[in-house]
Formats: C-alpha cells, structure tokens, sequence
C-alpha cells in the first residue's frame, strides 16, 4: 500500500470516527440536559436555553471539516428524534437545516485565517439565518398562520444563554481537541 492510499485511509477513518463522535455527542450531551431539567424541574427549558446540540456539531464542522460538519448536523437532529423524540416533529426539520448549516459552516470557516471568535458569530449567523428562512419558507408553502416570524425569533432570545456558552467553549476547545485529534491521526 503506497503512503498516499494509507493515508487517505486514515483520513476517511478519521471522518468517520469524528462523525461518530460528534453524532454521538449532539445526542447524548440534550439527553444529559433534559435530564437534569427533569429533575430540577424545568423540563426541557434548560435545553433550549442552553442549546447543547450545537457545541458538538460545531466542533465537528471545525474538527473535521465541512463534510463531517453537515453529517453531524444533519443526522443529530433526526436520530436524536428517533430516539427520544425530541425534537418534536415540528421542530425537526428546521433544527436539522439550521445544525447542518452550522456544521458545513464551521467546517469551511476552519481552515481560514479569520478568529475563531469571528469564525464562530459567521456560524451562528448563517445558521440562524438558514433556520428562519426555512421557517418563511414554511409559512409561504404551507400558509400554516400558526407560525409567525416571532415564532422564529423566539429562538433567538431562549438560546442567548447557549450562544454565549458557545463564545466561552468553543475557542477554549478547539486548541485541545485540534491537537488531540491531530495526534490521534497523523
């Protein structure tokens, strides 16, 4: 086997693995959330306040790249749905256009030379972006009045606290976990 098929062997195995981390991670750290809401007795507020699926799908999209990004956000969603069906149903399909859109962002905000801070408001804003146009796009294909554009501005101010933990978090990790997988598959 010559080094360049070796390596793009590893490459793919690294993908991979990271996909599956990253998957895993977006679905079991709400589930942790949700957990304590339950006990404490907020339910699933602490989630939506606290937004916990995005962390992992945006380090999967820095991690990985835009690929192993889109994968994460896309799949997280829905297989955390067909787990424990949350997100409800409503909610899915636009969850999964806005954490794709996160992790192929982030994914190919990465390799750039911009902060990582500023990489990571581009994210948050293109996926916020995507998210309300999917839901216009909803309201006008389905003129289903029970959404309003409040309703998708109301995400926003829930998950203020969870985008401020994503400003603290993520350029903390990333130098860690940059050379942990670097070390890991190179």
């Amino acid at each position: 086997m010559t080094y360049t098929t070796a390596s793009k062997k590893r490459s793919l195995v690294s993908q991979l693995a990271l996909s599956f981390a990253g998957v895993a991670s977006a679905v079991l750290l709400p589930q942790v959330f949700h957990a304590i809401g339950v006990i404490s007795g907020t339910g699933a507020a602490l989630g939506s306040a606290l937004l916990p699926m995005q962390i992992p799908v945006l380090l999967a999209g820095i991690l990985g790249g835009p690929v192993v990004g889109l994968i994460v956000g896309l799949l997280s969603p829905v297989l955390s749905f067909a787990i424990s069906g949350m997100p409800t149903a409503a909610l899915l399909p636009f969850m999964a256009i806005e954490l794709g859109v996160y992790g192929l962002t982030a994914g190919l905000l990465a390799r750039t030379k911009i902060n990582r801070f500023v990489q990571l408001l581009i994210t948050q804003t293109a996926g916020r972006a995507a998210r309300v146009a999917a839901v216009l796009g909803a309201i006008a294909l389905f003129d289903h009045t029970q959404f309003s554009v409040s309703t998708s501005g109301a995400f926003i101010t829930a998950g203020a606290f969870g985008i401020l933990l994503q400003w603290a978090l993520i350029p903390l990790l990333c130098p860690h976990l940059e050379k942990l997988v670097h070390k890991q598959y190179d």
